[in-house]
């Protein structure tokens, strides 16, 4: 069976145009809530964290509807990061987790992540069993079992308290000026909070969300916005994260954008110093520079590739019992704290290193040179099989010929948007410029 509801990271469309659609929710809760509830004992629970797009207010009364008819118990976190849902699955003792985002897409899209009892997110192979119990339809409870919902007010500051505690040794952030960009999204209350409690000026933007204004011209995947306010106000550095805050960029005191590569560098490095590293293994996704390679491996340490999504990532990590993981978008993730990507842990962490070694954020983010990469995407319509185009597959093979050796090329869809993704790394500039220009030609043309 194909996969045709959920992608690298869950369900993800535009709200109200399928299958992010009210009905499709409902269905996917009742599906998720049959799935989880196969044992059929009583006292189950789910555990639902949203962003604060307006169409949140929609999926999760529809997913409330789809949990509550098959006798699941409902517990309604409210804005949350991503993360915090991960960490609340297990700590309340729940059997299935639900985040309503979709991460740094614009406000009129939105998605349906599940996390398991374990605080992971599902398995292909488990998704795959829900999309089949969507298609054959689930039998509600009896009406004496119905289940409850229940909201849960306290849900941030517990994640607050969890990340605050992975610092090591009372660790405080006084004298550090840090501007931090929320994305006017899921963590708009949560970081500020736990940055002004641990003693760090702040200064904050992307707090004010009106439901349509997520990753609006700021955020991770817009850094102008905290750029021009680092150096205005003379910061030390810049925190911005995603509408869910589950990925995370730097900006440092020069108003220079680092991205998760030289993050992961950074912690690498500092782990395996401290004989933390597990393995001595940072995992990423097939994404990441060749520039990030080759700095580990001139020390000794390995890098392991894995699929692009941080649900792969994190899989690999688990199978190599490695500790250490992300992307170059910037999900930093740390199991030893966390099962999924949280960019505000890594940013934590980030700003512990820059207290202890005293250098400034420029020098800190600098762990490499990243050899000249180009990401360019191609929009193709619903249906359409670009790829697949005799003339697209002749003129990435010359492609790939042209790079032996100096380079690598990778060619995609996304997981989350309809669009081809076409990344090449090359020493020559103008080879590189070359060789993307003319894929994205051929793919345009084949659209």
């Amino acid at each position: 069976m194909s996969r045709k509801l959920f992608g690298t990271d869950g369900v993800r469309g535009t709200a109200n145009v399928y299958p992010m659609t009210a009905d499709m929710a409902l269905k996917l809760g009742a599906a998720a809530g049959r799935y989880f509830r196969r044992d059929g004992s009583a006292a189950h629970r789910v555990v639902i964290g949203k962003d604060t797009r307006l169409s949140g207010y929609m999926f999760e009364t529809a997913l409330t509807a789809g949990f509550t008819s098959t006798g699941m118990n409902v517990f309604l976190l409210g804005p949350v990061p991503t993360p915090a849902v991960g960490m609340l699955t297990t700590s309340l003792r729940a059997d299935v987790g639900v985040m309503i985002s979709a991460s740094h897409n614009p406000h009129q899209d939105n998605g349906i992540k599940f996390f398991g009892p374990d605080g992971f997110k599902l398995s292909d192979e488990a998704e795959m069993e829900i999309e089949a119990l969507v298609e054959e339809g689930v039998e509600p409870a009896q009406a004496l079992n119905i289940g409850r919902a229940k909201r849960i007010d306290d849900g941030r500051f517990r994640y607050n308290e969890r990340v605050k505690a992975t610092l090591p040794g009372g660790r405080r952030f006084d004298g550090l000026k840090v501007v931090i960009d929320c994305a006017n999204g899921a963590a708009y209350k949560t970081a500020p909070e736990v940055l002004w409690e641990l003693g760090a000026e702040i200064i904050p933007i992307g707090v004010n969300p009106t439901g349509t204004n997520i990753n609006e011209k700021c955020g991770s995947t817009s850094t102008r916005l905290a750029a021009e306010t680092v150096v205005a106000h003379g910061a030390d550095v810049g925190i911005c994260l995603d509408g869910d805050a589950d990925r995370v960029i730097i900006v440092d005191e020069k108003g220079q954008v680092a991205d998760g590569d030289q993050i992961m560098a950074l912690l690498a490095a500092r782990w395996a110093g401290e004989g933390r590293l597990a393995r001595g293994t940072l995992v990423a996704s097939v994404m990441s520079n060749l520039g990030l390679e080759r700095f580990l491996t001139g020390r000794g340490l390995v890098l392991e590739r894995a699929a692009v999504g941080d649900r792969y990532v994190v899989e690999r990590m688990r199978e190599g019992g490695f500790n250490l993981g992300g992307e170059q978008s910037g999900h930093i993730v740390m199991t030893d704290y966390a099962t999924t990507g949280d960019g505000l842990l890594a940013a934590l962490h980030f700003l512990a290193a820059l207290a202890d070694e005293g250098r400034p954020a420029s020098e800190m983010v600098h762990q490499f040179d990243p050899i000249p990469q180009m990401l360019k995407n191609v929009r193709y319509s619903a249906g359409s099989m670009p790829l697949d185009a005799d003339n697209v597959r002749k003129v990435i093979a010359d492609a790939e010929a042209r790079l032996t050796g100096s380079g690598r090329l990778l060619i995609r869809k996304s997981g989350t948007e309809p669009l081809i993704r076409v990344m090449a790394e090359c020493e020559d500039e103008a080879l590189l410029a070359r060789v993307v220009d003319d894929i994205v030609g051929a793919v345009q043309a084949a659209v």
